[in-house]
This record gives C-alpha cells, sequence and structure tokens, in this order.
C-alpha cells in the first residue's frame, strides 16, 4: 500500500481508509471539486478497555479477582478538510454537522470487515485561520465491541442445527420459525440450559382448539363473486362521491380494474360480501400494498363491517388527503362516520398521521370486537418486522355497535381526476369467527403459513412481523450464542422450517 505526505506536520494519509457513518461516506459526501474531506487514521479499535473489580483483604498481600468489564469504547477519528473558500469550508462542517447528529448508528472504516455501534461524542478545538485544518473528532460507543459485516446463517436440519461461532465474544442470534402446522407453542433452545418459548405446550389430557375459525378468504382470485355496490351507503360515502368503478385483481390481489365517474371528492371501485352465517365475536386481517412516488397523488382505501340490517359496525383503512406531502394517515373507527370533534368515533385517525413516507409502503391491519372489547391495529412493515404501529381500544358498554358481523365491503379511490398511484391493492382479506377455550383447553396461538422471530438481538418477539412479548414464557430468555459450537433445537418436532442468522462480534 502506498501513502502519500500532504504536508501538515508529517501527516500521511492511506487512500483507502475512508469513514462511514450511518451509511454515509464522510470522504464521498464532503468532497467535490471545491472541497475534500479525508480520514487520515483512526484510533480506538483495537484492544477494548476494560474495568477490573478486585476484593482486597486486610490479612494477604494482592487481592482476590471478582469480576471484569468492558468499558465503553472511544473511537477517534483523525481528518483533514480542504476548501477553496471560506463559505465552502462553513457549509462543509454544517453537513458534518448534520450527519454527526444521529445516535446510535452503524460505524465502518473502508480498510476493516467490521462495524461499530456508536454516536458522536466529542471534537478537538482548532484556529479557524485558514480553509485547510488537521483536526479529529469522537464517536463513543456505549457497546464496545465490534461486528463482523457478515450474516452469517444456517438452517435447521430434522429440527437441530450446530452453529459456530468464531468470534472472541458470544453473539446475539435471530431464530426464524415458519409454521408448517397449527401449533400452541413454539420453542427454540441451546439444550438443556436455556430456551426461548411462546405460547403453552398442552398436556396429553388436555384437549387442543382453534380459538379462530376463518369464514371467508379473498385474495382477488375469487373478487368477481362480489357485489359491485350500486349505492355509497356502504362505503364512506362522506368522501367517496362515485363508487362506480369494477373491482378485479392484478394476479397478486385485490385493485381496481376501472375507477369510475369523476366528481368533487374521491372515487372508484367497491364489493361487497355477505357471510353465509352472521357471527358475533370476529377479526378482521388485510394488507394493503401502496406504491405512491408523487406528492400530488390522494386516495383512500378501506373496509367496512355491517351488521344484520347494514348498521355501520365500523372501518379500517388507510388515506393520503395531502398534495403536498408523500402521507400516510392509518384510520380505524368504531360506528358510522360522525364529523370531526373528539366523539367521532376514531381509535387511530389524523393525529396519527406521518407525511414523506417511502414510495413504497406495506401495512398490516386488523380489526377485532371480542365480548364489548374492539381491538384495532395497524402496523407498517419494513425488513419483516412492523416499523410503526398504531392499536386504539373501545368498551362498547352502552351496546351501540354489538349488531352480528353479516356484510362487509371493500372499497380503493382517488381523488377526483388526479394521477393515481402505481399501487393501491389489497393482498388478501380474511375474516375470522372467534371462539373462547375453556379451562381444560388450549388454545393454537400458530397457524400455516404465520412466521414466529425470536430476535435475540433487540430482545423482541414478532409474529408474522408484530412484536408480541406478550407471548413469551415467564422462563424464557434471549440466550445467546457461546463461542465455539452451539447445538440448537426447535420444537415441537416437524412443525417448523427454522433458520438462525447472526453476526459474529470481537472485543
Amino acid at each position: 500500500m502506498s501513502f502519500r505526505d500532504f504536508g501538515e506536520g508529517g501527516e500521511v494519509i492511506r487512500p483507502s481508509l475512508q469513514t462511514i457513518f450511518n451509511n454515509v461516506n464522510l470522504d464521498e459526501e464532503l468532497t467535490d471539486n471545491d472541497g475534500s474531506f479525508t480520514t487520515i487514521s483512526v484510533s480506538g479499535r483495537a484492544l477494548a478497555q476494560t474495568q477490573t473489580t478486585l476484593l482486597n483483604p486486610t490479612h494477604k498481600h494482592g487481592g482476590f479477582y471478582q469480576q471484569s468489564r468492558l468499558e465503553p469504547r472511544i473511537i477517534t477519528v483523525r481528518y483533514k478538510i480542504s476548501a477553496k473558500t471560506n463559505e465552502k469550508f462553513r457549509q462543509m462542517f454544517n453537513r458534518l454537522n448534520r450527519i454527526l447528529a444521529e445516535e446510535e448508528k452503524r460505524i465502518e472504516f473502508t480498510d476493516e470487515n467490521a462495524f461499530f455501534v456508536g454516536s458522536y461524542y466529542e471534537a478537538e478545538d482548532f484556529d479557524e485561520n485558514s480553509n485547510v485544518i488537521v483536526s479529529s473528532f469522537s464517536f463513543i460507543c456505549a457497546d464496545p465491541y465490534k461486528y463482523d459485516k457478515v450474516v452469517y446463517q444456517a438452517t435447521f436440519q430434522d429440527d437441530v442445527a450446530v452453529v459456530p461461532n468464531d468470534g472472541t465474544a458470544e453473539c446475539e442470534p435471530i431464530f426464524e420459525l415458519t409454521a408448517k402446522e397449527k401449533a400452541t407453542f413454539a420453542v427454540i433452545s441451546n439444550g438443556a440450559e436455556e430456551y426461548n418459548l411462546i405460547g403453552t405446550p398442552s398436556d396429553d389430557d388436555v384437549v387442543v382448539v382453534d380459538e379462530k375459525t376463518s369464514v371467508l378468504y379473498e385474495n382477488g382470485s375469487t373478487i368477481n363473486t362480489w357485489i359491485t355496490p350500486v349505492t355509497l351507503d356502504v362505503v364512506d360515502s362522506n368522501h367517496i362521491d362515485h363508487i362506480d368503478g369494477v373491482m378485479g385483481t392484478d394476479g397478486a390481489g385485490i385493485r381496481p380494474e376501472t375507477w369510475g365517474t369523476v366528481g368533487q371528492k374521491q372515487r372508484g371501485a367497491g364489493a361487497l360480501k355477505e357471510l353465509s352465517q352472521p357471527i358475533q365475536d370476529f377479526e378482521i386481517e388485510t394488507t394493503f400494498d401502496i406504491i405512491s412516488r408523487r406528492e400530488e397523488e390522494n386516495w383512500r382505501m378501506g373496509i367496512m363491517l355491517f351488521d344484520e340490517f347494514m348498521n355501520n359496525i365500523g372501518m379500517i383503512g388507510l388515506k393520503d388527503d395531502s398534495r403536498h406531502y408523500k402521507r400516510r394517515t392509518p384510520l380505524a373507527r368504531i360506528g358510522p362516520y360522525r364529523g370531526g370533534g373528539p366523539s367521532n368515533g376514531y381509535l387511530i385517525g389524523d393525529a396519527d398521521r406521518f407525511d414523506n413516507a417511502r414510495d413504497t409502503t406495506l401495512f398490516y391491519l386488523r380489526f377485532r370486537r371480542e365480548g364489548k372489547t374492539f381491538n384495532v391495529y395497524i402496523g407498517e412493515w419494513m425488513s419483516q418486522r412492523h416499523v410503526r404501529q398504531w392499536t386504539g381500544t373501545y368498551h362498547d358498554v352502552a351496546n351501540e355497535y354489538m349488531g352480528r358481523l353479516k356484510y362487509i365491503s371493500l372499497y380503493i379511490t382517488s381523488y377526483q381526476d388526479r394521477v393515481r398511484p402505481s399501487r393501491l391493492r389489497m393482498n388478501s382479506v380474511e375474516v375470522f369467527e372467534l371462539t373462547k377455550a375453556t379451562v381444560d383447553q388450549t388454545p393454537y396461538i400458530i397457524y400455516p403459513g404465520d412466521v414466529i422471530t425470536f430476535d435475540h438481538s433487540t430482545a423482541d418477539i414478532l409474529l408474522n412481523g408484530e412484536s408480541r412479548k406478550d407471548l413469551k414464557d415467564f422462563g424464557g430468555s434471549f440466550f445467546k450464542l457461546k463461542k465455539g459450537l452451539n447445538t440448537l433445537t426447535v420444537t415441537p418436532e416437524n412443525t417448523f422450517n427454522a433458520k438462525v442468522t447472526y453476526r459474529e462480534r470481537y472485543r
């Protein structure tokens, strides 16, 4: 490797050494024709600092070793900034300050296949008498370990996996179990010592039951059997003035084939379905898949619920009602639309919106009524987990919305003749009838296709991307992979396709 001297106090630069913070390469981001940022050297990456505690008895020389712990790691970056003008010099530091303002992010250096996690800590002061300076700043890593950039993966064969950890420290695995069969529980263990568990293993003398039974499933393949609404009464008519489009499918879900008549409000397509039997306790699950790249795209999509007499039980959905932002507003309401104000029935609504959304967004939505209690949940999917969540609970003590569910309607609409998003799709809609397990019964909590994630790096348990630590067994733990070989097992037998991923870490 060649080195070059830039003439400032004998400092040398290694061209391959660059600093990356929060996925931003500082050397590239801050360098153009009018100025440059160059990483000169980095310190603090080698040996971790430890704090050792000794017990010093009065009756002997020396002491007894009690414990040793790693101290937070300080990483110092020595750099050079060079600018053609003072204005450019100031702009570069403003940009550097904005980049470093993030907290607890990934820190990388291009000469090493590892990364740290930390935040900006402090900077060396310098005299501002030139547009060329050599100085330093530091990161502090509360987590003193460094992590391999390579993510290792192992699949379970016959419910067993033998996993090597060649790092110099224990590491934190992520287990992903995809269900092939129904189950009342799931266990991952590293032998007899440690385990993590959700649900309840069923005894031989206990009856295993389903607490929910699917009564309707639609993914677009039979949407042509649904009724096309001829009236706005089955959609949110306060926001929609034409629903004469045709609902169809693109092979992956439910979406409009035609969009209907342009009016003053929203226009689009709808579909209505009557359940074979009315049900009292129920749950509805759906996934909304949106690609909307332009701020002026305004749209609304939702599911309406009606009882045997076409009284509105509630709705759940999403909207974008801004022409200035790529907005996502989750919606969940109990009962019919009742105008503005605090008593409008919305458990999730305008106060929960967020702007500047990603072009592609995927949402999971759930509406549940059990007894007199309504629970609604909406989660935004990203990287196989819900990165945003909205919840609401309503107790119908006055029995206003307790009619048995008999009809559901779907609608997808766009505002007037404004340009439409690339994709507004309901991937699937499923309706379940709920029952309650008795004392001598154990309910299934896992169904075929469900994905359970034991994330030991974040101490979280996910069920289909939703955090469900409420299902965790009290005795379970988020154990680590020991140095060397680890024998891992998953139970119940022949129930899951399982894999484990992990990053080795080093002191």
